[in-house]
């Protein structure tokens, strides 16, 4: 029980954490604040549920889609813009380190590990970017398609 508290519950918790502060510099408040940064937990969670494939860019991947499917649910379910819930959800995605990494090496001379950490940081950035657009395309789609049938949209 302890290692699935340590190893899944309590990381989900600290993207919760994050989220939850730096909602504050987005000065999201209340109910949005807290569902908005819930966000970051599922996709955490999922993240991690995708361990299995032994790639972070798959996880990286599997995570994004999951907040950014979180994020057009909740949009609709407290009538705010999905942007909102979307970027808050995302920021335990950012690849900070391998960004700072990769411009460490850069300045430091060292190009094998430059090339190395910066196409590896530039997979991460993509896997994320794609996981956001084929949701929000697939959500896009639904929604058009059901406002040509009639449907309110």
């Amino acid at each position: 029980m302890t290692g699935f508290f340590t190893e899944f519950l309590l990381p989900c918790f600290y993207a919760v954490m994050a989220c939850m502060a730096f909602c504050l510099v987005l000065n999201h408040h209340g109910r949005l604040m807290v569902a908005a940064s819930l966000g970051g937990g599922v996709g955490w969670a999922a993240c991690l549920l995708c361990a299995f494939t032994g790639s972070d860019i798959v996880q990286y991947f599997a995570g994004a889609v999951a907040v950014a499917a979180y994020a057009e649910v909740m949009a609709r379910l407290m009538k705010a813009p999905a942007t909102g819930f979307l970027v808050v959800g995302i920021l335990p995605f950012v690849p900070g380190g391998g960004i700072y990494y990769t411009m460490e090496y850069c300045l430091s001379g060292n190009t094998e590990l430059f090339l190395t950490t910066g196409i590896h940081t530039f997979g991460v950035a993509g896997a994320v970017a794609v996981g956001i657009l084929l949701v929000s395309s697939v959500t896009r789609l639904l929604l058009a398609g059901r406002a040509a049938k009639g449907g309110k949209g």
